[in-house]
């Protein structure tokens, strides 16, 4: 094994073992665990080192505030909407991810959306790495008004999606289907 093989072996070990969660228990990291995690994300590459990007930890009744709202952009009302608004509550702790594109001339915002993603990616990662059960959810909906209001984000601020959070069964671990790189990979 090459050098550069044996000192991305755990990384990639890591990379290899993650897989979604949509179901976890109470369970959750404490804020200075999520801290130490993000602090970790904070490191994915960033051109000009904009930091363009923000994120909400949700935790006890914000997680309803905001399906409330989620439930409301799906058009639900009465029971619908309230079995909607509960859809936060299938994990203790979210975490809505936002790009807060800066001013810069050489960084486009499409790129720092980009940023921004990577930087979910990354924590997933760490959290799925540290032993929490963690999935990445998106929809039609993440850039609805009401989703935004109940986010208070800033004009120039996009949802990207949230990270559901929650206590993870290691005996629930199934082995990845694995791509085929090859696939993946060509010249010119």
């Amino acid at each position: 094994m090459s050098h550069a093989s044996a000192t991305a072996a755990p990384v990639r070990e890591a990379a290899l073992r993650r897989r979604s969660r949509s179901r976890v228990n109470d369970e959750s990291p404490t804020r200075a665990e999520l801290l130490e995690l993000v602090t970790a994300a904070g490191t994915v590459a960033d051109h000009s080192g904009l930091r363009p990007w923000r994120l909400i930890e949700l935790r006890g009744d914000d997680r309803l505030t905001v399906g409330r709202a989620l439930a409301k952009a799906c058009g639900a009302r009465g029971d619908k909407a309230d079995r909607g608004a509960r859809r936060l509550l299938r994990a203790p702790l979210v975490i809505a991810v936002v790009s807060s594109p800066r001013s810069s001339s050489k960084v486009p915002e499409w790129e720092q959306e980009s940023v921004t993603s990577g930087v979910a990616h990354l924590l997933s990662l760490l959290l799925d790495e540290a032993g929490w059960g963690v999935f990445w959810r998106t929809g039609s909906h993440t850039r609805d008004k009401k989703v935004a209001k109940a986010h208070k984000l800033s004009k120039n601020e996009k949802l990207l999606g949230w990270l559901y959070v929650g206590g993870s069964n290691e005996a629930d671990r199934k082995p990845r289907k694995l791509i085929d790189a090859a696939d993946f990979i060509g010249g010119l």
